[in-house]
């Protein structure tokens, strides 16, 4: 809690106080204050001890309608609350001058108590939600230790160019992106990923700015300037999400410039032609004063944009950034998932998953990888990962093209490829019909087996896919591979879906098409991929959704939604968290409108003092904002995965 929120509640709970012993005083002598002064100026009294209350706990809102007036912003919540308040009291000097009961001081502090009580939750509930997204805002470095001339100087990050090489010490924040050229360490990449496990860099690696350096000193050279950054990238979108409103937000807010206007025009009409026609013009203007006091849209303008701030903080905090409300709102009603294959559903790299037969599984990697060690293909290195030892050196090796490759030593040929070297050598070999790519290894003119290396599933890739269906959504899986390879990936994740075969573009058209079958219908669809290659198709989508946005510039620029964190789960988490405040949301709104209407017609009608209306306004706000605090919890993995 900030001193200023402090102070706050120390005034707030000073006025309560004073207030309750007045308000006792009053209620529990014979005749009240006024009666115990006595006379025809008796009243006095309980106006100057409800007054200092009065202008202790409602200064502000008196001097934030005063300054509202002079710029033309007349009709809002502080006038309604002076207006409803001035007058009460007004009403209660009038009754106590005229020798009438007094009523009105005491409703005149209670709402303004209450409504200052109200805006205290929403300081703190505010100030709660902002906390996990101004926690990414920590990010931000605030210096860069450059080495030039063989001096280290301290500049800042944007003045250090592409090229350079900077120093990072234990503690400090990495400033820019780049490459670790000297030394290893630990960094803590939590502010960007949510991940709370450290990542481990050596020389080589590259290393993101916005991650905290543990360990030890490190050198890096710096691969891009600073507003290229992944840092600056992030706070850029962080700043500007609040410019991006729901329809909800949108509604709210056009809602409440016609509402107050309607309503103090009413309240006007309350107390002027019922009070005209009748005589009892104290009667209805105490009517109309609590029905201004209900009628403020607080509970509304608040707790709706309170909750979709809370909804983006409890993603954030988990490495799930969104860009603003109007895609939380839009992703709540996501229906149609459609995948990128390499990099998203699988890991984008090769292994070997199959060794056949399994019985000679050794000596066919030791054979392959002699055949292959010196190569740079994907699949040449990992077959030689796949075996781990030291590959037996010494083979004279002969590229074979488009078929393999031959290996020579001592008069002894081992042969390792794909079925044209097995054919063209005259090998009889046994064929592998898995789904990947098959690599046939021979030794002096006899088959030995065979190795299958394809592209790793993410081994929560099938998961996601069940939870997303149980969710009710449909899954599509594009890829450029082959049908079988297509075919095999998809049947092991369970996706609903799938396209194979495909070029860049046609993965659009395939985007294209799912968005044209759901024109006409509510849902919407999302595209998640690796936020490297799919750029046009991020963009086209009704939400584009960047696997492993850390590093990733096209994820941050093009994506709607960024998952920080190379974690398909928090597809199903970011899920679980929109519905979860759109729930609020309507909660908030139905509540809201239909308490305010009803306490609106009992004021009219006169069958609700100023205490209920206090209630209508300030009692339903507290509620629609401690509702709105909700969305802000942390959900439960386990549970948001399987929702």
């Amino acid at each position: 809690m900030s001193r200023k929120e402090k102070n706050n509640l120390i005034r707030i709970a000073v006025c309560v106080a004073a207030f309750l012993v007045v308000l006792i005083t009053d209620k529990t002598l014979d005749g009240g204050l006024a009666g115990a002064v006595g006379g025809r100026y008796g009243w006095l009294l309980p106006f100057a001890l409800y007054l200092v209350i009065y202008l202790a706990i409602g200064y502000d809102v008196l001097w934030r309608a005063a300054r509202n007036i002079l710029h033309g912003q007349m009709l809002d919540e502080n006038f309604l609350m002076c207006i409803a308040t001035l007058g009460a009291f007004a009403l209660a000097i009038y009754t106590g001058a005229s020798g009438q009961d007094i009523e009105g001081f005491d409703e005149a502090c209670a709402v303004l108590l209450f409504y200052q009580v109200g805006e205290f939750f929403q300081e703190y509930a505010t100030g709660k939600s902002r906390k996990s997204i101004s926690a990414l805002m920590d990010i931000r470095p605030d210096s860069a230790n450059v080495l030039r001339d063989g001096k280290t100087i301290t500049v800042d990050p944007s003045e250090v160019q592409v090229g350079e090489i900077i120093a990072v010490n234990p503690g400090e924040k990495v400033p820019l992106d780049g490459t670790v050229t000297k030394g290893a360490s630990s960094l803590d990449t939590r502010a960007l990923t949510g991940e709370s496990l450290p990542r481990e860099v050596a020389e080589g690696d590259c290393v993101v700015s916005g991650s905290v350096n543990v360990t030890s000193h490190i050198e890096m050279r710096v691969d891009k300037v600073f507003y290229d950054s992944t840092v600056s990238k992030i706070l850029d979108l962080v700043e500007n999400a609040a410019e991006q409103k729901s329809k909800a937000e949108n509604f709210i807010t056009k809602f409440a410039r016609w509402y107050t206007p309607i309503v103090v025009a009413a309240a006007v009409l309350l107390a002027v032609v019922p009070g005209a026609v009748t005589g009892d013009w104290s009667d209805w203007i105490y009517r109309a004063l609590s029905f201004l006091v209900v009628s403020c849209p607080c509970a509304l303008v608040i707790s709706v944009p309170l909750s979709f701030f809370a909804g983006i903080g409890a993603a954030s905090r988990l490495g799930i950034l969104i860009k603003g409300s109007n895609y939380l709102e839009k992703f709540n009603k996501a229906d149609v998932f459609v995948f990128d294959k390499t990099g998203t559903l699988t890991k984008g790299n090769f292994a070997v998953t199959k060794v056949s037969p399994e019985s000679q599984r050794e000596r066919i990697l030791a054979l392959a990888a002699a055949a292959e060690k010196d190569s740079s293909h994907p699949i040449a290195r990992s077959v030689v990962a796949a075996y781990g030892g030291k590959a037996e050196e010494g083979y004279v090796i002969t590229d074979e093209a488009g078929a393999g490759i031959a290996a020579v030593k001592d008069g002894s040929e081992v042969l390792c490829g794909n079925e044209k070297l097995m054919t063209a050598h005259g090998i009889d070999f046994v064929r592998e019909d898995g789904a990947g790519t098959v690599v046939y290894v021979a030794e002096n003119g006899k088959f030995i087996g065979s190795i299958l290396v394809a592209d790793e599933i993410k081994p929560e890739a099938k998961e996601v896919a069940g939870a997303l269906s149980a969710m009710g959504c449909r899954t599509v899986m594009l890829t450029g591979d082959n049908e079988r390879i297509a075919a095999s990936v998809a049947e092991e994740v369970g996706v609903t879906d799938f396209k194979a075969s495909l070029l860049p573009q046609n993965k659009v058209e395939e985007v294209e098409k799912e968005l044209s079958s759901k024109r006409k219908k509510s849902g919407a669809v999302c595209f998640v991929g690796d936020g490297i290659n799919d750029a046009p198709v991020l963009m086209r989508s009704d939400i584009g959704i960047a696997m492993g946005g850390v590093g990733s510039d096209a994820a941050i620029e093009a994506a709607d939604i960024v998952l920080m964190k190379d974690d398909l789960r928090g597809l199903p988490l970011a899920k679980r968290i929109a519905r979860k405040t759109m729930n609020v949301v309507y909660e908030n709104i139905w509540f809201s409108i239909i308490v305010k209407v009803a306490i609106l017609a009992l004021s009219a009608a006169g069958l609700a003092n100023m205490w209920l209306a206090v209630f209508g306004d300030v009692g339903v706000a507290v509620i629609a904002i401690l509702n709105a605090m909700r969305v802000g919890r942390k959900p439960r993995e386990k549970a948001a995965a399987t929702a």
